[in-house]
């Protein structure tokens, strides 16, 4: 009987977290004003801070040039501002009433978040083909298979999941758009330079390695830079084990938290 419930549940969160996603990305092609204001910001990285850095030649990348090390990195960061900014979405619709209408249907809390995290994993995947086109224009070397492609889809949906989760956090917590802005922002850039995306971990000071280790954004960064440029998968099942364990986490927590935005 147990068995049957709990497989019923599953089958429902995983119906109705569907249904939500689609629902988002629908809004997302209706006005897809969205993608093309948030490719300035990767092509401009790429194509200004990496083409600039990468004549220097200081920064020590195992061997591949410094615009195959940032792509990966760039792509990372692309897909993380996306999603860390999405509780702006939800105190958005907390404001237009929206928000109080979903968490009055029976729909499971669970759902509701991972909606949220399937749409900014969609979002995340937009982000990755003007990369990678971009990066193609550049004449960066990377590995594009249809079994990379899916490991990329993989690693994005994981990644943008979880920083979806910590903005819905974030969002449940802090209840306006100004300081949630303010807070993203803090939140972002020291994740960001915290990590492996435009310089290895090796060269950090040791304290800030440590810091690098516990976050996910750096297991996000080294998972698609095995998979695109060194096709060496010795790292990535624990690459990928990470953000699966701190994504299935952090949605648990998304789900408690969700209902508390609308208070």
């Amino acid at each position: 009987m147990s068995m049957n419930l709990t497989s019923n549940y599953i089958l429902q969160v995983g119906k109705k977290s569907w249904i939500l996603a689609e629902t988002e990305i629908r809004k997302l092609f209706h006005d897809p004003t969205e993608l093309i204001t948030r490719a300035v910001q990767p092509i401009l990285w790429l194509g200004i801070f990496g083409e600039a850095l990468s004549k220097v030649r200081a920064i020590p990348t195992g061997g591949y040039s410094y615009m195959q090390f940032i792509t990966p990195g760039i792509l990372t960061q692309s897909v993380v501002f996306i999603a860390i900014f999405y509780g702006l979405n939800i105190i958005w619709e907390r404001d237009m009433g929206l928000l109080q209408k979903l968490l009055v249907t029976p729909t499971p809390r669970l759902s509701l978040v991972l909606g949220k995290m399937g749409s900014a994993g969609v979002r995340g995947l937009c982000q990755a083909v003007i990369v990678f086109l971009f990066a193609l224009v550049l004449g960066v070397p990377l590995i594009l298979t249809p079994v990379s492609i899916a490991l990329v889809v993989l690693i994005v949906m994981l990644g943008a999941g979880f920083f979806t989760g910590l903005s819905m956090i974030i969002a449940s917590i802090v209840k306006t758009r100004e300081r949630f802005m303010g807070i993203g922002q803090v939140i972002t850039l020291p994740l960001f330079f915290a990590s492996s995306a435009i310089y290895p971990i090796t060269i950090m000071p040791s304290w800030l390695q440590a810091v690098a280790y516990l976050n996910p954004l750096s297991y996000m960064v080294d998972g698609l830079r095995s998979i695109l440029i060194t096709d060496s998968l010795s790292q990535f099942p624990s690459d990928l084990a990470i953000l699966a364990v701190v994504t299935g986490a952090i949605s648990i927590v998304s789900a408690y938290m969700y209902p508390k935005v609308a208070v």
